[in-house]
């Protein structure tokens, strides 16, 4: 039997009352291409989405650098990136390294899949890509408001304590649950007891750290990838949530370069673009009651109790 989590702190922190849902729909893979950029920015302006993270080994990373820098308002996070999935479209490291270093493949890209990468994983000179990204962003002028992981690689049990020490490090929340799910159970992220995690998670919050209560994803990852485009689909997900936090990852892309980068992923890409802007989703959110947030909430709580 699951361990029963307490309540999640940040709610009275952020100034909503226990019984209260709070959603973060957050844009992941920004910078990866120009339609990645392009989405996000439309999404920011709509309304729903108010948060993602910022691709920085990816090839359209200094256009979003650039507007971030000029218009600090915009909320915005590292995605940590140890992959290079698509088989055209391909990136590789930020910080000079070479392939013993377990990194790369032998095209000198980043592997494609997390098990490729943790057979070959030097965790040093993972950690050392981690800074040179985060300093990418840093350089660019962003004062970025979370760290998360592309495709859960940070959260590798090789790697998981260095990406938690590098939200301290730089004063971010990075995305761990207070409570693990089924998804981190099959994954292989921890084999940590329920008591143990609970224990962990009380340590994190007693320093401060920001954390969500449960992660969602586009379902095109996931066992219903058929129904990625249905928003039926999306709002059967959201009407169940219990109260607390909830992580929504979301790989909305503009039409445009999609198409070609990865044709199997762009009709439900495209359609989150166009769904999470939709009167529709505006309508249903505020029938529901729940309440969208952004990550730079959580980062100013979790900065003034550190302070």
């Amino acid at each position: 039997m699951a361990t029963q989590m307490t309540l999640n702190p940040l709610l009275a922190q952020l100034g909503y009352p226990p019984d209260a849902h709070l959603v973060i729909f957050h844009a992941d893979d920004v910078g990866m291409c120009h339609g990645s950029n392009r989405a996000f920015l439309d999404l920011l302006e709509a309304g729903i989405v108010r948060t993602g993270s910022i691709m920085a080994a990816c090839p359209w990373a200094p256009e979003i650098l650039d507007y971030c820098a000029a218009h600090p308002e915009v909320d915005v996070g590292v995605h940590l990136t140890l992959n290079s999935e698509w088989s055209n479209y391909r990136w590789g490291p930020v910080a000079a390294c070479e392939a013993a270093a377990g990194l790369v493949d032998p095209l000198g890209y980043f592997w494609q899949q997390p098990a490729q990468t943790q057979i070959h994983l030097d965790a040093d000179a993972a950690l050392a890509e981690f800074r040179a990204q985060i300093e990418r962003v840093r350089a660019a002028g962003v004062d970025f408001t979370h760290i998360d992981a592309h495709m859960g690689a940070a959260l590798l049990p090789e790697l998981f304590p260095a990406y938690v020490k590098l939200g301290f490090e730089y004063n971010a929340p990075v995305l761990v649950l207070r409570q693990l799910d089924s998804a981190i159970r099959t994954r292989g992220y921890t084999d940590a007891s329920d008591a143990d995690w609970a224990a962990f998670v009380d340590g994190l919050e007693a320093r401060g750290m920001g954390l969500v209560d449960r992660f969602l994803i586009t379902p095109g990852y996931g066992p219903d990838g058929d129904r990625a485009g249905d928003a039926d689909l999306y709002e059967a997900s959201l009407r169940i949530l219990a109260p607390g936090i909830t992580y929504f990852s979301l790989h909305p892309n503009a039409p445009g370069d999609i198409e070609v980068i990865a044709p199997d992923h762009a009709a439900w890409r495209i359609f989150e673009y166009e769904y999470f802007r939709s009167q529709r989703l505006k309508d249903f959110l505020q029938r529901e009651g729940i309440i969208p947030i952004g990550y730079r909430e959580i980062c100013t709580a979790m900065r003034a109790q550190r302070t």
